[in-house]
Protein backbone atom coordinates (compact mmCIF):
# COMPACT_ATOMS: atom_id res chain seq x y z
CA UNK A 1 0.00 0.00 0.00
CA UNK A 2 1.36 3.55 -0.61
CA UNK A 3 2.43 5.52 2.58
CA UNK A 4 0.57 8.31 3.50
CA UNK A 5 2.84 11.45 3.73
CA UNK A 6 2.77 13.47 7.24
CA UNK A 7 2.36 17.29 6.52
CA UNK A 8 1.02 17.93 10.14
CA UNK A 9 0.92 15.72 13.14
CA UNK A 10 0.62 16.52 17.40
CA UNK A 11 3.14 14.62 19.47
CA UNK A 12 1.87 14.39 22.99
CA UNK A 13 4.94 13.31 25.48
CA UNK A 14 4.51 11.78 28.81
CA UNK A 15 7.51 11.77 30.74
CA UNK A 16 8.50 9.60 33.30
CA UNK A 17 9.24 10.45 37.32
CA UNK A 18 10.24 13.65 36.65
CA UNK A 19 10.18 16.74 39.37
CA UNK A 20 11.66 19.31 36.80
CA UNK A 21 10.00 21.30 34.64
CA UNK A 22 9.44 20.45 31.17
CA UNK A 23 11.46 22.99 29.57
CA UNK A 24 14.41 20.94 29.75
CA UNK A 25 12.99 18.44 27.31
CA UNK A 26 12.54 21.53 24.95
CA UNK A 27 16.15 22.79 24.69
CA UNK A 28 17.33 18.76 24.96
CA UNK A 29 15.28 18.46 22.07
CA UNK A 30 16.20 21.44 19.99
CA UNK A 31 20.54 20.66 21.08
CA UNK A 32 19.58 16.59 19.78
CA UNK A 33 17.56 17.66 17.08
CA UNK A 34 19.93 20.15 15.32
CA UNK A 35 22.50 17.28 15.51
CA UNK A 36 20.93 14.01 14.45
CA UNK A 37 19.72 16.73 11.18
CA UNK A 38 23.21 17.45 10.53
CA UNK A 39 24.32 13.32 10.73
CA UNK A 40 21.71 12.16 8.75
CA UNK A 41 21.10 14.96 6.09
CA UNK A 42 17.99 16.52 6.66
CA UNK A 43 16.83 19.79 7.19
CA UNK A 44 15.17 20.94 11.21
CA UNK A 45 14.15 23.94 12.81
CA UNK A 46 12.14 24.49 16.22
CA UNK A 47 10.59 27.54 17.61
CA UNK A 48 9.03 27.60 20.70
CA UNK A 49 5.21 28.29 20.94
CA UNK A 50 3.92 31.65 21.67
CA UNK A 51 3.34 31.94 25.66
CA UNK A 52 -0.44 31.66 26.17
CA UNK A 53 -1.00 28.43 24.78
CA UNK A 54 -2.30 25.67 26.30
CA UNK A 55 0.68 23.37 27.40
CA UNK A 56 3.89 23.37 26.78
CA UNK A 57 4.40 23.18 23.42
CA UNK A 58 6.98 24.19 20.34
CA UNK A 59 6.85 23.57 16.81
CA UNK A 60 9.37 21.90 14.49
CA UNK A 61 9.18 21.85 10.66
CA UNK A 62 11.93 19.14 8.91
CA UNK A 63 12.57 19.00 5.08
CA UNK A 64 13.31 14.97 4.31
CA UNK A 65 13.32 13.67 1.23
CA UNK A 66 12.07 16.46 -0.21
CA UNK A 67 8.71 16.26 2.50
CA UNK A 68 7.68 18.91 4.32
CA UNK A 69 6.50 18.08 7.91
CA UNK A 70 5.13 20.55 10.44
CA UNK A 71 4.98 18.55 14.03
CA UNK A 72 3.52 20.23 17.46
CA UNK A 73 5.32 18.53 20.10
CA UNK A 74 3.74 18.95 23.48
CA UNK A 75 4.86 17.83 27.55
CA UNK A 76 2.01 16.30 28.92
CA UNK A 77 3.13 17.83 32.78
CA UNK A 78 2.82 15.99 35.73
CA UNK A 79 5.97 17.25 37.95
CA UNK A 80 3.76 18.73 40.36
CA UNK A 81 2.27 15.66 41.43
CA UNK A 82 6.07 14.14 41.22
CA UNK A 83 7.57 17.08 43.44
CA UNK A 84 4.56 16.90 46.30
CA UNK A 85 5.04 12.78 46.00
CA UNK A 86 8.64 13.83 47.32
CA UNK A 87 8.00 16.09 50.33
CA UNK A 88 9.19 13.75 53.13
CA UNK A 89 11.52 14.49 55.71
CA UNK A 90 14.28 11.58 56.45
CA UNK A 91 12.91 9.69 58.74
CA UNK A 92 9.24 9.55 56.37
CA UNK A 93 11.47 8.45 53.66
CA UNK A 94 12.91 5.23 55.99
CA UNK A 95 9.53 4.19 56.93
CA UNK A 96 8.45 4.61 53.09
CA UNK A 97 11.36 2.68 51.93
CA UNK A 98 9.86 -0.27 54.64
CA UNK A 99 6.26 0.05 53.06
CA UNK A 100 7.24 -0.01 49.42
CA UNK A 101 9.85 -2.80 49.47
CA UNK A 102 7.25 -5.08 51.74
CA UNK A 103 4.36 -4.09 48.90
CA UNK A 104 7.16 -5.72 46.36
CA UNK A 105 7.83 -8.61 48.19
CA UNK A 106 4.61 -9.90 49.82
CA UNK A 107 2.51 -9.44 46.28
CA UNK A 108 4.95 -11.77 44.64
CA UNK A 109 5.63 -8.51 42.15
CA UNK A 110 9.70 -8.75 43.41
CA UNK A 111 10.41 -11.97 42.95
CA UNK A 112 8.49 -11.91 39.21
CA UNK A 113 10.91 -8.76 38.04
CA UNK A 114 13.44 -10.91 39.18
CA UNK A 115 13.51 -13.52 37.09
CA UNK A 116 12.35 -11.20 34.03
CA UNK A 117 15.09 -8.62 33.65
CA UNK A 118 17.51 -9.45 37.09
CA UNK A 119 19.70 -6.53 35.94
CA UNK A 120 17.07 -4.15 35.93
CA UNK A 121 16.44 -5.00 39.61
CA UNK A 122 19.45 -4.13 40.01
CA UNK A 123 17.97 -0.43 39.90
CA UNK A 124 15.40 -1.49 42.59
CA UNK A 125 18.03 -2.53 44.94
CA UNK A 126 19.95 0.96 44.77
CA UNK A 127 18.14 3.08 46.64
CA UNK A 128 17.69 0.30 49.81
CA UNK A 129 21.11 -0.58 49.58
CA UNK A 130 22.40 3.43 49.68
CA UNK A 131 19.72 4.31 52.31
CA UNK A 132 20.75 1.35 54.48
CA UNK A 133 24.63 2.39 54.11
CA UNK A 134 23.50 5.53 55.00
CA UNK A 135 22.00 4.79 57.97
CA UNK A 136 24.31 2.05 58.99
CA UNK A 137 26.97 4.71 58.77
CA UNK A 138 25.13 7.57 60.75
CA UNK A 139 24.69 4.85 63.32
CA UNK A 140 28.26 4.08 63.67
CA UNK A 141 29.52 7.74 63.55
CA UNK A 142 26.81 7.62 66.53
CA UNK A 143 27.77 4.77 68.56
CA UNK A 144 31.82 5.83 68.24
CA UNK A 145 30.80 9.17 69.78
CA UNK A 146 29.23 7.83 72.46
CA UNK A 147 31.63 5.43 73.54
CA UNK A 148 33.95 8.16 73.00
CA UNK A 149 32.26 10.35 75.55
CA UNK A 150 31.49 7.79 77.81
CA UNK A 151 35.70 6.47 78.21
CA UNK A 152 36.82 10.42 78.37
CA UNK A 153 33.96 11.80 80.62
CA UNK A 154 33.00 9.12 82.53
CA UNK A 155 29.47 8.53 84.80
CA UNK A 156 26.24 9.77 83.90
CA UNK A 157 27.70 13.45 82.45
CA UNK A 158 29.54 11.09 79.96
CA UNK A 159 26.88 8.75 79.01
CA UNK A 160 24.56 11.84 78.95
CA UNK A 161 26.40 13.54 76.61
CA UNK A 162 27.71 10.44 74.41
CA UNK A 163 23.91 10.34 73.78
CA UNK A 164 23.88 13.59 72.69
CA UNK A 165 26.68 13.78 70.50
CA UNK A 166 25.99 10.67 68.68
CA UNK A 167 22.52 11.76 67.96
CA UNK A 168 24.17 14.69 66.20
CA UNK A 169 26.22 12.21 64.31
CA UNK A 170 23.67 10.65 63.00
CA UNK A 171 21.64 13.15 62.09
CA UNK A 172 24.27 15.11 60.47
CA UNK A 173 25.10 11.60 58.71
CA UNK A 174 21.94 11.40 57.06
CA UNK A 175 21.30 15.06 56.42
CA UNK A 176 24.71 15.52 54.60
CA UNK A 177 23.55 12.11 52.53
CA UNK A 178 20.30 13.96 51.44
CA UNK A 179 21.53 17.01 50.30
CA UNK A 180 24.02 15.12 47.98
CA UNK A 181 21.10 12.87 46.73
CA UNK A 182 21.04 14.81 43.22
CA UNK A 183 24.43 12.77 42.94
CA UNK A 184 23.35 9.52 44.55
CA UNK A 185 19.83 9.06 43.49
CA UNK A 186 18.69 6.62 46.54
CA UNK A 187 15.89 9.48 47.52
CA UNK A 188 14.75 9.69 43.67
CA UNK A 189 14.23 6.31 42.89
CA UNK A 190 13.11 5.39 46.32
CA UNK A 191 10.39 7.78 45.59
CA UNK A 192 9.85 6.48 41.97
CA UNK A 193 9.23 3.21 43.27
CA UNK A 194 7.11 4.41 46.23
CA UNK A 195 4.61 6.15 44.09
CA UNK A 196 3.99 3.20 41.74
CA UNK A 197 3.48 0.57 45.12
CA UNK A 198 1.53 3.27 46.93
CA UNK A 199 -1.80 1.69 45.53
CA UNK A 200 -0.67 -1.62 44.60
CA UNK A 201 -0.64 -0.77 40.52
CA UNK A 202 -3.42 1.28 40.66
CA UNK A 203 -3.34 5.04 39.40
CA UNK A 204 -3.36 7.46 42.37
CA UNK A 205 -6.95 9.88 42.65
CA UNK A 206 -4.49 12.38 41.55
CA UNK A 207 -2.50 11.32 38.64
CA UNK A 208 -6.07 9.10 37.37
CA UNK A 209 -7.65 12.74 37.36
CA UNK A 210 -4.54 13.87 35.14
CA UNK A 211 -4.92 11.28 32.97
CA UNK A 212 -8.34 11.85 32.64
CA UNK A 213 -7.48 15.65 31.29
CA UNK A 214 -4.77 14.37 28.80
CA UNK A 215 -7.61 12.00 27.18
CA UNK A 216 -9.32 15.05 26.65
CA UNK A 217 -6.49 17.04 24.54
CA UNK A 218 -5.50 13.91 22.94
CA UNK A 219 -8.83 13.14 21.76
CA UNK A 220 -9.63 16.64 20.48
CA UNK A 221 -6.10 16.75 18.32
CA UNK A 222 -7.82 13.66 16.29
CA UNK A 223 -9.98 16.40 14.91
CA UNK A 224 -7.92 19.01 14.54
CA UNK A 225 -6.41 18.62 10.66
CA UNK A 226 -3.55 16.16 11.66
CA UNK A 227 -2.28 13.30 9.73
CA UNK A 228 -0.74 11.32 12.87
CA UNK A 229 -1.31 11.78 16.69
CA UNK A 230 1.34 10.48 18.35
CA UNK A 231 1.78 9.36 21.83
CA UNK A 232 5.23 9.08 23.52
CA UNK A 233 5.38 7.61 26.97
CA UNK A 234 9.04 7.48 28.24
CA UNK A 235 10.39 5.17 31.45
CA UNK A 236 7.59 5.36 34.18
CA UNK A 237 5.39 7.08 31.21
CA UNK A 238 5.38 4.18 29.46
CA UNK A 239 2.71 2.74 31.76
CA UNK A 240 0.78 6.10 31.23
CA UNK A 241 0.90 6.66 27.65
CA UNK A 242 -0.84 3.08 27.48
CA UNK A 243 -3.40 3.75 29.75
CA UNK A 244 -3.73 7.40 27.93
CA UNK A 245 -4.08 5.93 24.44
CA UNK A 246 -6.23 3.08 25.62
CA UNK A 247 -8.62 5.15 26.91
CA UNK A 248 -8.92 7.44 23.52
CA UNK A 249 -9.31 4.31 21.38
CA UNK A 250 -12.06 3.04 23.80
CA UNK A 251 -13.90 6.67 23.18
CA UNK A 252 -13.84 5.89 19.73
CA UNK A 253 -11.77 6.93 16.96
CA UNK A 254 -13.53 9.57 14.31
CA UNK A 255 -13.70 8.60 10.97
CA UNK A 256 -11.23 10.70 8.83
CA UNK A 257 -9.35 11.68 11.54
CA UNK A 258 -6.16 11.38 12.26
CA UNK A 259 -4.17 8.02 12.60
CA UNK A 260 -3.42 7.75 16.27
CA UNK A 261 -0.10 5.80 17.30
CA UNK A 262 2.08 4.64 20.51
CA UNK A 263 5.51 4.80 21.31
CA UNK A 264 6.88 3.76 24.18
CA UNK A 265 11.02 4.10 25.42
CA UNK A 266 12.54 3.26 27.96
CA UNK A 267 9.52 1.10 29.46
CA UNK A 268 9.38 0.31 33.04
CA UNK A 269 5.84 -1.20 32.96
CA UNK A 270 5.88 -4.66 34.64
CA UNK A 271 7.32 -2.52 37.58
CA UNK A 272 3.38 -1.75 38.10
CA UNK A 273 1.46 -3.86 36.20
CA UNK A 274 2.83 -7.05 38.24
CA UNK A 275 1.31 -5.92 41.28
CA UNK A 276 -2.37 -7.09 42.20
CA UNK A 277 -4.60 -3.89 41.80
CA UNK A 278 -3.28 -2.84 38.26
CA UNK A 279 -5.96 -4.24 36.49
CA UNK A 280 -6.81 -1.33 34.65
CA UNK A 281 -3.06 -1.25 33.01
CA UNK A 282 -2.96 -4.84 32.50
CA UNK A 283 -6.36 -4.28 30.86
CA UNK A 284 -4.58 -1.40 28.37
CA UNK A 285 -2.30 -3.46 27.89
CA UNK A 286 -4.36 -6.27 26.55
CA UNK A 287 -6.86 -3.89 24.51
CA UNK A 288 -3.90 -2.33 22.33
CA UNK A 289 -1.35 -5.52 21.99
CA UNK A 290 -5.21 -6.59 20.16
CA UNK A 291 -6.07 -3.28 18.48
CA UNK A 292 -6.28 -2.64 14.98
CA UNK A 293 -6.29 0.73 14.65
CA UNK A 294 -3.41 1.98 17.27
CA UNK A 295 0.21 1.06 16.31
CA UNK A 296 2.43 0.23 19.08
CA UNK A 297 6.26 0.04 19.08
CA UNK A 298 8.36 0.06 22.50
CA UNK A 299 12.25 0.51 21.97
CA UNK A 300 14.47 -0.51 24.42
CA UNK A 301 18.43 -1.12 24.89
CA UNK A 302 20.14 -3.39 27.09
CA UNK A 303 22.35 -1.16 28.47
CA UNK A 304 19.85 0.66 29.80
CA UNK A 305 19.66 -0.29 33.44
CA UNK A 306 16.08 1.50 34.39
CA UNK A 307 14.27 -0.06 31.49
CA UNK A 308 12.87 -4.09 31.11
CA UNK A 309 14.58 -4.33 28.19
CA UNK A 310 13.23 -6.37 25.21
CA UNK A 311 10.14 -7.21 27.11
CA UNK A 312 6.59 -7.43 25.68
CA UNK A 313 4.40 -6.30 28.05
CA UNK A 314 1.38 -7.63 27.57
CA UNK A 315 3.09 -11.11 27.00
CA UNK A 316 5.02 -10.65 30.31
CA UNK A 317 1.72 -9.73 31.90
CA UNK A 318 -0.38 -12.87 30.56
CA UNK A 319 -2.70 -10.71 29.00
CA UNK A 320 -2.00 -11.25 25.57
CA UNK A 321 -5.02 -13.31 23.73
CA UNK A 322 -4.98 -14.76 20.98
CA UNK A 323 -5.72 -11.63 18.74
CA UNK A 324 -2.61 -9.89 20.12
CA UNK A 325 0.29 -8.88 17.54
CA UNK A 326 1.91 -6.01 19.15
CA UNK A 327 3.86 -4.23 20.27
CA UNK A 328 6.53 -4.24 17.93
CA UNK A 329 9.43 -4.45 19.95
CA UNK A 330 13.28 -4.25 19.35
CA UNK A 331 16.24 -2.37 20.43
CA UNK A 332 17.98 0.47 20.02
CA UNK A 333 21.29 -0.93 20.13
CA UNK A 334 23.48 1.80 22.14
CA UNK A 335 26.54 0.41 21.68
CA UNK A 336 26.46 0.05 18.13
CA UNK A 337 24.78 2.98 17.12
CA UNK A 338 26.07 5.46 18.99
CA UNK A 339 30.09 6.56 18.48
CA UNK A 340 32.68 4.77 20.72
CA UNK A 341 33.85 8.42 22.25
CA UNK A 342 30.40 8.79 23.49
CA UNK A 343 29.17 5.75 24.03
CA UNK A 344 32.46 5.82 26.37
CA UNK A 345 31.40 8.75 27.75
CA UNK A 346 27.47 7.83 28.73
CA UNK A 347 27.66 3.74 29.56
CA UNK A 348 27.96 4.28 33.08
CA UNK A 349 26.00 7.64 33.43
CA UNK A 350 22.59 6.30 34.56
CA UNK A 351 20.01 8.78 33.94
CA UNK A 352 22.10 9.97 30.49
CA UNK A 353 21.76 6.49 29.52
CA UNK A 354 18.07 6.17 29.72
CA UNK A 355 17.31 9.53 28.25
CA UNK A 356 19.18 8.60 25.03
CA UNK A 357 16.08 7.13 23.18
CA UNK A 358 15.45 11.08 23.01
CA UNK A 359 18.84 11.89 21.50
CA UNK A 360 20.84 11.49 18.22
CA UNK A 361 22.80 8.62 17.06
CA UNK A 362 26.25 9.20 15.44
CA UNK A 363 25.26 5.89 13.64
CA UNK A 364 21.35 5.35 13.40
CA UNK A 365 20.09 2.22 12.22
CA UNK A 366 16.05 2.34 11.65
CA UNK A 367 15.37 4.14 14.87
CA UNK A 368 15.56 7.88 14.93
CA UNK A 369 13.43 9.73 17.52
CA UNK A 370 13.39 13.06 15.35
CA UNK A 371 12.02 11.49 11.90
CA UNK A 372 9.23 9.52 13.93
CA UNK A 373 8.04 12.95 16.03
CA UNK A 374 8.82 15.16 13.20
CA UNK A 375 9.31 13.35 9.99
CA UNK A 376 6.44 12.49 6.48
CA UNK A 377 6.23 8.94 7.51
CA UNK A 378 3.83 6.99 10.01
CA UNK A 379 4.54 5.29 12.52
CA UNK A 380 2.80 2.06 11.11
CA UNK A 381 4.05 2.67 7.87
CA UNK A 382 8.23 3.64 9.07
CA UNK A 383 7.73 0.38 10.70
CA UNK A 384 5.36 -2.17 8.76
CA UNK A 385 7.16 -5.39 7.79
CA UNK A 386 9.90 -4.54 10.61
CA UNK A 387 10.69 -7.87 12.89
CA UNK A 388 11.21 -7.53 16.30
CA UNK A 389 14.54 -8.00 18.12
CA UNK A 390 15.09 -12.65 18.11
CA UNK A 391 15.72 -11.95 21.97
CA UNK A 392 12.42 -10.20 23.09
CA UNK A 393 10.86 -11.96 26.10
CA UNK A 394 7.64 -13.17 25.74
CA UNK A 395 7.06 -15.96 28.27
CA UNK A 396 4.55 -15.14 31.59
CA UNK A 397 6.03 -13.47 34.86
CA UNK A 398 2.99 -11.62 36.44
CA UNK A 399 1.77 -13.09 39.37
CA UNK A 400 -1.37 -10.91 39.14
CA UNK A 401 -3.51 -11.17 35.85
CA UNK A 402 -6.74 -9.90 36.40
CA UNK A 403 -7.74 -6.84 34.58
CA UNK A 404 -10.80 -3.98 35.05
Amino acid sequence: MEQVTVRRRRVFYVPGYDPFPPRRYREFYRKEGAAQAAISGYALQMQAEAPGSKGYVWRVQTVIGGRETEARVQVLVWSDLVQASMRRGILGAYLLMVRTLWIFLSTGAMAAMLRLRPWSILTGAWPVAMLSAQLLLGLLAGVLLWWGAGVLVGGWAGQVLGLGLGAAALTGVLVLFRRLDTRLFAYYLLYDFAQVAAQHGAYAPDLQARLDAFVEEVAAALTEGNDEVLVVGHSSGAALAVSLVAAVERRGLPEGGATLALLTLGQAIPMQAFLPRATRLRADLAQLAASPAVAWVDVTAKGDGVSFWLTDPPAVCGVAGPGAHQPLVFSAAFSQTVSPEKWRAIRRQFFRLHIQYLAAFEHPRDYDYFQITAGPVLLADRYAGRAPSPQVERRVFSPHRGKA
